[in-house]
């Protein structure tokens, strides 16, 4: 028996290198909930030296700044996204929203449903 299949679209921007997927979307998306990176990446199971690559490496490769930080101190530090940060988000959201809504569209006429390959019974 075959099993339904569905699609999953995964979307990586690209300058020079890669520079903005999945993975520093979910760890903005949790900034902005934790207002903080180190909670952020605490729940994604991330090492927080990790989260600090990861966002360097894209704010590099972008060329500007996605994340406001303070230092800690007594209460603590605490990280916002910046303004570009956030309309890169929002943008980024919008498009794989959008492909995936035309991703379903499609899908079926390139992988029809197991019962539209039955020949038709007498």
């Amino acid at each position: 028996m075959r099993q339904e299949l569905y699609p999953k679209l995964t979307v990586r921007l690209y300058g020079e290198d890669r520079c903005f997927g999945p993975g520093i979307a979910a760890l903005l998306e949790r900034v902005a909930q934790y207002h903080s990176l180190r909670a952020a990446a605490r729940s994604m199971d991330m090492a927080y030296s990790k989260a600090w690559t990861i966002l360097r490496r894209a704010e590099s490769n972008l060329g500007f700044r996605l994340l406001e930080t303070t230092v800690g101190g007594r209460g603590g530090g605490s990280a916002a996204l910046t303004q570009e940060g956030e309309r890169l988000l929002a943008a980024y959201r919008a498009y794989c929203r959008a492909l995936e809504r035309y991703g379903r569209e499609i899908f079926q006429d390139y992988f029809p449903p197991q019962d539209a390959e039955k020949p038709p019974s007498k």
